[in-house]
Formats: C-alpha cells, structure tokens, sequence
C-alpha cells in the first residue's frame, strides 16, 4: 500500500491519490511518547467510565466487552476529547491542519457532533463485543440526521498499535467514494451485515503512530482478525472533519435510531 510523509501543506501528488482513491496513509505522525500518553488517558478515561457504570455518552453508546478473567473492558466509546485534556490538546495540534484542507477552508473538527473523538479497542476474544464490522458507509448517519444528501466527512485514524494484516482492520473499496448517493447505500446490501472480503478491497496495514485517512462515503469494512487474545489487540482513535451545519450533541441528546439497531451488527 502507498504511504506518505505527513507535512505542512498537502502535495499535489497525495491530494491526486486521495481523490482518486478515497483513502490515504502517512507514516508516523505520532512519536511512541504521544501514542503512550494517549494509551495511558484512554485507560484513565475507561477506569472512569467503570466506576461511574456509564452506559452512553452524549446519547452514543459505550460498547462493553469482558476480559478473560469477567472484568469490563470499553471495546468503543465516543467524545473522548471531551474527557481528556491529553485527547483534546493532541487532536487539535497544528500538524492536521493540511488534513483539514482536505474537505476545505471551513471544515472543522467534529469533537461534540458525530460521534466526536471516537477510541477503538478491538480485541478477538469470545466475550468482546467488536471483533468486526460489517460492509458500510458513513452516509446513513446523515440521513438519520435529516440531511438529504450525505456531505464529505474525514475518517482520520491514529493507530495506537501496529495493525499487520494477521490483525484484521480496515478494508476498503478505492474510488467508491465518487458514486451516487444510491450505490452508496446499496452497493453492499444488507449494510452492516455483510462480510464477505472484495476482490478489489485493499487492507490499511499500518504501524503504531501512523495515520489514515478515508473519505465516509467509500465503502469500507472491518475485518476480523487472526489472532486471538491479547496478540489481536488493536486500538486507534478516530477524528472525524466535517464542513456542514453545526450540531451538537450534550448529554441530554438522545440516541439516534442507528445506534439503537447498531448492537444487532458486528
């Protein structure tokens, strides 16, 4: 898979391969210190969530696994800038300002709208609640949100772990981020529920501090991994940029319907 270094300015070569391609990769953009600092408030922010019982944030869902010995570990939870001033300062440092000029001039982060600062911990064990995601596009959010066409969002994933191919993560389809608003809902159908792999899928295999970028309305899945246990553990946290209305959520937001039916997939 092509990579590239991330800089002050977008070249014109990776601007032509995200376009044409929907997604892209840089190499280390986060050093060990950041990833470890990051590990250490998402642990922080987990031991909060367990003794507070937390079953949602902002009306989105804490998806809950267990560990081998019954403990509680969170597989997903959203807004973590907003519980972390660790998350918060990192996500808005000056080195993804290029990758906000991606969308345009006036995109912003989304840390209180979509589901915010989002932390992945995917581990293959019986008792954990997100080995895997089903074929799917971002679009079906906007619809829920009532808008009439899905706008461009930014998928941008630090990877906390090295992710080899043995480890499952993200697959996706290049250049279907271009299609029509109907094969960006019913290209893989049942969405969600559909897992076979793609001939023409390509896997995001990427190393601890790297980043990748795709385009929410490509279609894309998550592969289940090889490895069980501990050696399958990979985390990433997800920043979404946005350019489209402002809408917040707090937590007297209700969860949304996707949410709800979210459970029922994996």
């Amino acid at each position: 898979m092509t990579s590239f270094t991330l800089g002050s300015e977008i070249t014109t070569e990776q601007l032509k391969f995200f376009n044409t391609h929907g997604f892209i990769h840089f190499r280390g953009v986060a050093n060990d210190q950041e990833v470890s600092a990051l590990l250490q408030a998402m642990t922080d922010i987990e031991n909060q969530f367990i003794a507070e019982g937390r079953e949602t944030i902002m009306g989105i869902p804490i998806q809950w696994g267990k560990n081998d010995d019954g403990s509680p570990f969170i597989n997903r939870f959203a807004y973590a800038s907003e519980y972390s001033p660790i998350i918060k300062k990192f996500v808005r440092d000056e080195r993804f300002e290029p990758i906000r000029k991606l969308i345009g001039t006036n995109a912003r982060l989304a840390e209180v709208e979509k589901d915010g600062i989002v932390i992945n911990n995917f581990i293959n064990s019986k008792d954990s609640a997100y080995t895997k995601l089903g074929w799917h596009t971002d679009s079906p959010r906007d619809i829920f949100y009532n808008r009439r066409k899905p706008g461009p969002m930014l998928n941008v994933g630090l990877y906390l772990d090295d992710c080899p191919l043995e480890k499952g993560g993200v697959r996706i389809l290049p250049g279907t981020h271009t299609q029509s608003v109907f094969m960006m809902l019913f290209r893989k159908f049942p969405m969600f529920f559909t897992h076979r792999p793609d001939k023409r899928e390509v896997p995001l295999i990427v190393k601890r501090g790297d980043l990748t970028i795709h385009d929410g309305r490509a279609w894309h899945r998550t592969a289940q991994a090889r490895l069980t246990g501990e050696a399958s553990r990979r985390r990433t946290m997800y920043m979404a940029w946005i350019d489209e209305p402002y809408q917040p959520r707090d937590e007297q937001s209700k969860t949304p319907l996707f949410k709800r039916l979210q459970k029922f997939v994996g």
